[in-house]
């Protein structure tokens, strides 16, 4: 295993309670990284809190809806009064809604689905990155990483038009604020992951994933290990010189 030398470092994962925010949350702590776990669904984040502890790091379990900033704030204080100060934020949580497993079309979308997914996909990844980044200024230390994905650099036929937006978005979130907090020591990047192999995609039946996978020039799925790996990377100080970047990680899918 590469020692990326974060050990006894603390994290943020939002999203963690499943899939790639799991993925992530458990491959920080394998180096010893101290994880605030935060989900939407309380069991989930005490679920991965206790793997998390299995591995012989520690864990906060938060409950946290990233729409509500007052959450956020609570969260963030509930952060400093464990570990002291937070080093690493993933903002990782993020919705893709389906109708019977097919992307709902703009002429026919509720404006309600339209405000709940820019709400937590846009609004929960500013309120997060506000309230740590005050963190990490402070320290003159950070790295902020965003969760974009490959339907927000290219048109995708699968989700819908909120989900491509507020995907975009979250580029255009990770470009304003590495400028900015450049200058306080924070580094602030995105991944935007091609098809990952998650709960989220089944959405949409397996003939349409696996027609999907032939558009992968690396012939598969990719799996919550891919990005955590990529994550590793982007949160540890090997990659001091990048900010402002989106890593795509998609198996070739999108060549730019």
């Amino acid at each position: 295993m590469i020692d990326y030398k974060i050990n006894g470092k603390v994290a943020v994962v939002t999203g963690a309670g499943r899939g790639i925010g799991r993925q992530i949350a458990l491959t920080l702590a394998e180096q010893g990284v101290k994880v605030v776990v935060a989900d939407i669904v309380k069991e989930s984040a005490d679920k991965v809190a206790k793997e998390i502890v299995l591995l012989g790091s520690e864990a906060l379990p938060f409950e946290l809806d990233v729409s509500n900033s007052q959450q956020v704030q609570e969260m963030a204080d509930a952060a400093l009064k464990k570990f002291g100060g937070v080093d690493i934020l993933v903002n990782n949580a993020g919705i893709s809604p389906k109708r019977n497993g097919q992307k709902v079309p703009i002429i026919e979308m509720d404006i309600r689905e339209w405000e709940k997914v820019v709400d937590i996909n846009l609004h929960g990844t500013f309120y997060c990155s506000q309230a740590f980044a005050k963190i990490m200024v402070k320290q003159n230390y950070g790295k902020i990483i965003n969760m974009s994905s490959q339907a927000g650099r290219s048109y995708s036929a699968i989700p819908a038009a909120h989900y491509l937006t507020t995907k975009a978005g979250v580029i255009g979130l990770t470009r304003a604020l590495a400028g900015e907090l450049a200058p306080f020591g924070i580094n602030v990047n995105a991944i935007a992951p091609g098809r990952i192999e998650t709960e989220m995609i089944k959405d949409v039946g397996a003939e349409v994933n696996k027609e999907y996978m032939k558009k992968i020039p690396v012939g598969r799925l990719g799996q919550p290990r891919d990005i955590a790996e990529a994550i590793l990377y982007l949160a540890s100080d090997n990659a001091s010189f990048i900010t402002g970047v989106t890593l795509d990680v998609n198996g070739g899918a999108l060549i730019l």
